[in-house]
């Protein structure tokens, strides 16, 4: 079943972020490299992006799904256009695309 999971966020900086969100909400976040921190509960997680050249210009709403290819082909095949083919990253795989309505949304898949 497909379920939100994540929320990406593109930030100026990496360090003022994090430290903004661990101190209003008391998150935990990890380093994934200099520009990358994520909270991992497991629940809906928040990573921020601070890398210019891959962050989105808005909040990047992430959709896990079981099977990436499957996924891939039901949003090309109910009008999505994909911005940003399969990829993979630490943790899993992912695509970007825009619905309808212009919104930037991405489907992953962890790995096993």
């Amino acid at each position: 079943m497909a379920r939100f999971n994540y929320v990406e966020l593109p930030v100026a900086e990496i360090g003022p972020a994090r430290a903004f969100y661990e101190q209003a909400f008391g998150w935990a976040l990890a380093d994934f490299g200099p520009t990358y921190a994520a909270t991992l509960t497991g629940d809906t997680d928040l990573g921020l992006q601070a890398d210019a050249a891959e962050a989105t210009k808005a909040p990047l709403p992430v959709i896990d799904v079981p099977d990436l290819e499957a996924a891939l082909a039901a949003v090309a095949a109910a009008g999505g256009r994909i911005v940003r083919p399969i990829f993979a990253f630490p943790g899993g795989r992912r695509f970007h695309f825009l619905d309808p309505a212009g919104n930037e949304l991405a489907v992953v898949t962890a790995d096993p």
